[in-house]
């Protein structure tokens, strides 16, 4: 059955594309992608530098992008690294990087658990590849999938799951509710197997596991849905910003959807206050109707998605999920699928943000380490460093018995945002000297507000304690001394 599946390229080679921009004054801008001079020199005039880049590299792809820095740099930090003993494309945390990751996957789920108020669940990893609806889901990514056999039936095969759809689905099939119940909202936390080609693997921006929220909210009819899809694209914008990644917003739709719901769509373009890229589609090539999509760009001017929203008319039907209308009679839903955005990806985003800097920084509440305090002498201060305590702050002591000069270097190959040096004028003066890697600059300031400094800029965004010992010399390395 699935050699009768078409590809992707099988797929699209029959549909016709437009492009444009939408702007926040309603202006539609033509684009004629075959032009590149005459695209870029008009998007020029708008001056939104990770428009420009998204176009260069996915819809006017040509130069060979040099390899993206953070592929060192997340080894060399000692976040993560690609798993030798697995298959390409899987990766190890370590310490400091599943302490980012937990906070990603916190910010994340604080949008879907409680701003948007989904239920939670949870769903198997693999599905039986003889399943009709899920085959018939699976479309065109029949080519990356993973399979499993059984040990005692080699007849039987089962698909590694790529989205969180499949164990949802049946899950709702199975389900009774009215429109007075609509919308309901799901939220699962899954694992997803890609088998992306090897040439496509690109560090945390592309691999073949990956962790995904994944949000879906079934609707009555499209009326409901749309409520829905401009009510989760605003909250995405808030995650993005929130992340401190600057990005672009695309958005793919069919023809027919853009001349019903263009004035709804202007809303979303004038709260992200931000041109939207249009691709404007003359049918339908997947299961849904619209798509956004926040492209991230990064260090060396490639782009990855991060988050997307899709306006589903086809699903409810292949899985025949219905709900009771006003007379008692079946319908199907329509479905806006949604994901948060892979963790990978985010993080992928986040370093290679940070790497556009000229002194490289994380933001704040995800630095693994907030603030480091380094003993002048470990003789005459590192008592009085090891009295302090700056509570829901992560702090750590460079104990080692290193020159003050080697701590220095140490906290700024790590990235560290805030350090300070403790001698005796700070001991006996009280003052401490704090050195702001991000603004290169020295404040000045008591323990009580350097505390309430920090925590100014945190207050908003998920916290955890420190993911190492609070004592560098207490600490392994994982990847070879910094």
């Amino acid at each position: 059955m699935e050699n009768k599946l078409k590809n992707r390229e099988e797929i699209v080679k029959d549909i016709n594309s437009d492009y444009f921009l939408l702007l926040p004054n309603g202006e539609e801008i033509a684009l004629d992608l075959s032009s590149k001079e005459e695209v870029l020199n008009k998007l020029e005039k708008y001056g939104y530098a990770e428009l420009i880049d998204y176009v260069k590299a996915e819809e006017l792809p040509g130069e060979v992008k040099e390899e993206a820095p953070s592929i060192k740099e997340m080894k060399r930090l000692e976040l993560c690294d690609n798993e030798s003993s697995s298959d390409s494309g899987n990766h190890r945390m370590y310490p400091n990087g599943q302490l980012m990751f937990n906070l990603i996957k916190d910010w994340q789920e604080r949008i879907a658990k409680y701003e948007l108020g989904a239920m939670e669940i949870g769903s198997p990893l693999f599905y039986n590849k003889a399943d009709e609806q899920i085959l018939a889901q699976c479309g065109s990514f029949h080519e990356r999938h993973y399979s499993v056999k059984v040990p005692d039936d080699p007849n039987k095969e089962f698909i590694l799951r790529f989205a969180a759809d499949f164990g949802l689905f049946k899950m709702v099939q199975q389900a009774q509710f009215s429109y007075r119940q609509l919308p309901l909202r799901f939220f699962e936390y899954s694992e997803n197997f890609r088998y992306e080609k090897s040439g496509e693997l690109s560090g945390l921006k592309r691999d073949r596991f990956f962790h995904m929220a994944d949000i879906h909210c079934f609707c009555k009819d499209e009326k409901q849905a749309i409520i829905e899809y401009k009510d989760i694209c605003k909250k995405y914008e808030d995650l993005n910003s929130g992340m401190g990644i600057k990005y672009t917003n695309v958005l793919r739709i069919v023809d027919v959807f853009y001349d019903k719901y263009k004035n709804d769509l202007l809303e979303i373009v004038k709260y992200a206050n931000r041109p939207l890229f249009i691709e404007r589609l003359d049918k339908m090539k997947h299961y849904w109707a619209m798509k956004h999509e926040w492209q991230s760009i990064d260090s060396v001017h490639g782009n990855q998605q991060l988050s997307t929203v899709q306006f589903d008319v086809k699903e409810g039907k292949v899985y025949n999920i219905v709900y009771a209308n006003e007379n008692g009679e079946k319908e199907n839903c329509v479905i806006i699928h949604s994901s948060v955005g892979a963790i990978e990806r985010c993080m992928y985003a986040i370093l290679e943000e940070a790497l556009k800097l000229e002194r490289p920084v994380l933001p704040l509440w995800l630095s693994p380490v907030q603030l480091r305090i380094l003993p002048v002498n470990n003789e005459a201060h590192l008592d009085y460093c090891k009295s302090l305590n700056f509570e829901g702050i992560r702090f750590d002591i460079d104990d080692r018995n290193e020159k003050l000069g080697k701590k220095l270097v140490r906290a700024r190959q790590e990235w560290v945002p805030y350090v300070v040096v403790i001698g005796e004028n700070e001991i006996n003066g009280g003052k401490f000297k704090v050195n702001d890697r991000k603004n290169n600059q020295v404040l000045e300031m008591d323990k009580a507000e350097l505390e309430e400094f920090i925590k100014n800029q945190i207050k908003n965004y998920p916290y955890r304690p420190l993911a190492l010992s609070k004592f560098l010399s207490k600490r392994p390395s994982f990847y070879g001394a910094i």
